[in-house]
């Protein structure tokens, strides 16, 4: 019987993106009952149509700066993700709530654990904390000293709580930095949605998607599922204490990502190149899975053409529906 079996897990953030396919594995195990909490500013309902009907599942719609709530979910829980976070431009637009969601309920979080005798944490940090890394492919061990975004820090901060919460109160916890996370049930809407979605919106309207810069800023694009597997299997593995990026290995600069895009469409459209408009401190992302991979036996399984292709689909079916 392995450890979620029976067990009751808090997943904080639960109707998210990420935090919905954690829920979605996590059940495939038989837990005993999890609990979502979750505001709903970027979770929705829609994202846990697959589990809101299952017994076992109790979703809380609240704020996670509800230290009484909070205290309400932790107290029954044996182990608890952590996953409930601003957006990195949410928390440079708006740092007051950037801190009370990214620094004070994550103290909370952790002093609670500690009160309730949680068995082991599941942080989600960022590969935001790096900054432009040193080395590529980047190991944990690179500094995060580059970092200039308040997500970064906020994030990096999180992973030094549960650290020194280990040394002083012996609190089990695995923290895991994320590299470009996409998939189906990805931010779509709003002021800062992904590049992959805009191009996708090119394709449906058959219109030049554009390229901002020469096209070679790259990043280490990772499935969704592979997340939520490396979230399980830092919870089923005896790793404690330890902190590991969670990637695909694999650069893709943003002509190449859109040519992948283009192929899995069979779509045939040239893309402009445009100034750059944002000054954009990190021009490359390039995960070392290699602890993970050892410690933890996480290894990406899902390519990035099959990923486009699932997210596409996923995609212009929601489109569909929005115009029925």
């Amino acid at each position: 019987m392995n450890k979620i079996t029976n067990s009751t897990i808090f997943v904080s953030g639960g109707a998210g993106f990420i935090g919905s396919y954690v829920t979605e594995e996590l059940l495939t195990h038989n837990p005993k009952k999890i609990i979502i909490l979750d505001n709903l500013i970027r979770g929705s309902h829609e994202n846990m149509k697959g589990f809101i009907g299952d017994a076992r599942v109790e979703f809380i719609e609240g704020d996670i700066r509800n230290k009484e709530l909070l205290e309400k979910c932790i107290s029954q829980a044996d182990y608890v993700f952590h996953m409930a976070a601003l957006r990195i431009n949410s928390c440079a637009a708006n740092p007051e709530e950037g801190f009370g969601v990214m620094l004070q309920a994550s103290f909370d979080v952790a002093q609670l654990c500690v009160k309730y005798k949680v068995k082991k944490v599941i942080y989600s940090s960022s590969a935001s904390v790096y900054g432009l890394a040193q080395h590529f492919p980047t190991p944990e061990t690179d500094n995060p000293y580059d970092n200039q975004t308040f997500y970064g820090g906020a994030k990096l901060w999180g992973e030094q709580l549960f650290r020194s919460y280990k040394f002083m109160y012996g609190l089990s916890y695995v923290a895991l930095r994320y590299f470009n996370v996409y998939g189906a049930r990805m931010d779509t809407d709003g002021k800062y949605t992904e590049v992959m979605i805009k191009w996708l919106d090119c394709v449906r309207d058959k219109k030049q998607p554009a390229i901002f810069g020469d096209g070679s800023d790259s990043m280490d694009f990772v499935h969704v599922k592979d997340i939520a597997h490396a979230n399980i299997l830092s919870l089923l593995s005896d790793a404690d204490d330890e902190v590991f990026n969670v990637g695909d290995q694999v650069e893709t600069n943003l002509k190449q990502m859109l040519e992948a895009l283009l192929k899995v469409n069979n779509c045939q459209l040239e893309p402009v190149y445009m100034p750059v408009n944002t000054v954009n401190p990190v021009s490359r992302r390039l995960a070392d899975i290699s602890k993970a991979e050892k410690l933890i036996g996480y290894k990406p399984s899902i390519s990035l053409e099959q990923g486009l292709k699932e997210l596409s689909n996923w995609y212009f079916e929601k489109q569909k529906l929005k115009t029925i």
